[in-house]
């Protein structure tokens, strides 16, 4: 069972089957987000996630970054990321037709909690080269 379905900008349909998320901030007890921090935690989400699925080929997609109008402090301008990560699984038809299926692990940031699907999906994820970037998989 899928979570999700996407058409990618190829026109490929893949299926969301294993999410997680988490918020972008969690933990940060003091100070605020700036450019050190954000790409400390990029760095450390995105070894993560290419930790958790060390079987399967690992596509980080770069977040956006904001900054309001704020004042700099002592570590710089504010800087601020999307505000959940998420890790999805995703897999699709074979791209050997010899093969069952092929799959990716995609790491990105998105503004909410909700499950990306259809048309409403982010355009950096709908914009994935599945065919350069997913392997395929025997069952």
């Amino acid at each position: 069972m899928s979570l999700a379905h996407i058409v990618l900008s190829s026109g490929r349909s893949i299926r969301l089957t294993e999410l997680r998320m988490s918020s972008t901030y969690a933990g940060m007890l003091e100070g605020y987000p700036c450019k050190r921090i954000n790409d400390l935690k990029v760095s450390w989400l995105q070894r993560h996630a290419e930790r958790a699925f060390s079987s399967t080929p690992v596509h980080f997609v770069p977040p956006s970054r904001h900054y309001p109008d704020e004042a700099a402090g002592a570590f710089g301008p504010v800087e601020v990321l999307p505000s959940v990560f998420c890790v999805g699984v995703f897999d699709s038809a074979p791209l050997d037709r010899a093969m069952d299926g092929s799959t990716l692990v995609v790491a990105w940031f998105q503004p909410g909690p909700e499950v990306p699907a259809g048309e409403e999906a982010d355009l950096a994820l709908r914009g994935i080269r599945w065919e350069d970037l997913a392997q395929d998989y025997e069952l």
